[in-house]
């Protein structure tokens, strides 16, 4: 924990600020004191182009190391944090919106700045930059009846949808081949061959065969006859090849939850003509 007594020490060395994997941010600038308990509460790193901006880091969870200060958050978020120009002042919304920033709780305590000498005459109370009593120009209307006095107002809260999208396991798809059998059926054209008698009557041209034997007889003679049948043969050929394949396709799904959300209402009290309730 950074003391008050750490001070001095820290800005007379020219400490830098480094976060919180070791990776060094700037040099420190200034340290805000926290008048109530005088424990150093924020600290400026000098940022920017030769140290042109400061950019507020906290000090709560921070560490010292030697002469340099190790706060409890990464170098980018420091940077982007809201910064202001050497020796300005935080007005009461930008330091709200510091504590903010860092998800820390509105801490309004009295701060002194400290340049490693404490000067009594620069007192920041509430906002840092600004001097007098913590208090509001205006007091507080009304309190709480439903336990301690908080502050003047009642916070309302509501709950907001947050919609995302999960990927699970639908189903699986696989490839199997199996063997069927079917019947086919195909028409071949066959030939075969057939008898049949010619005559041809006796001509000059054909006489002389016709007396190339005996005048009577008996005789035979035979013709051999041939037809086609039908030859089935079979042979496995590749006929296509199947993969299995993916496609994403986006459709519109509508989601509908119940949320609460806080409402404020005003009882309204009758009261006399002089304000008495």
């Amino acid at each position: 924990m950074i003391s008050e007594n750490n001070i001095s020490q820290i800005l007379e060395a020219g400490g830098k600020v480094i976060d919180s994997d070791g990776d060094k941010i700037g040099s420190v600038g200034q340290i805000y004191l926290d008048d109530h308990t005088n424990n150093p509460s924020w600290v400026t790193v000098n940022t920017g182009l030769f140290g042109s901006n400061e950019s507020f880091a906290p000090l709560e969870g921070a560490t010292l190391e030697g002469n340099d200060i190790r706060v409890a958050h990464q170098k980018a978020k420091v940077k982007d944090a809201p910064n202001v120009a050497p020796d300005g002042h935080l007005s009461e919304q930008e330091e709200a919106e510091l504590y903010r920033y860092y998800g820390l709780a509105n801490g309004f305590g009295n701060v002194e700045y400290s340049n490693g000498e404490h000067t009594s005459g620069e007192t920041f109370t509430g906002t840092a930059g600004t001097t007098g009593n913590f208090e509001s120009d205006r007091a507080t209307v009304g309190h709480d009846t439903s336990g301690p006095t908080t502050d003047d107002a009642m916070t309302r809260s509501e709950e907001q949808l947050r919609v995302g999208t999960q990927s699970v396991e639908t189903g699986r798809a696989r490839l199997r081949k199996y063997v069927v059998t079917e019947n086919v059926t195909q028409t071949v054209p066959v030939q075969r061959e057939e008898v049949r008698i010619e005559r041809e009557p006796i001509t000059d041209a054909n006489v002389d065969a016709a007396y190339d034997g005996p005048a009577i007889s008996e005789e035979e003679h035979e013709v051999i006859l041939h037809e086609e049948r039908p030859v089935v043969a079979k042979e496995a050929v590749p006929v296509e090849r199947v993969r299995l394949d993916k496609e994403t396709v986006t459709e519109q799904q509508t989601v509908s939850e119940e949320v609460r959300k806080e409402q404020i209402d005003t009882d309204d009290v009758e009261t006399t003509r002089d304000g008495r309730i």
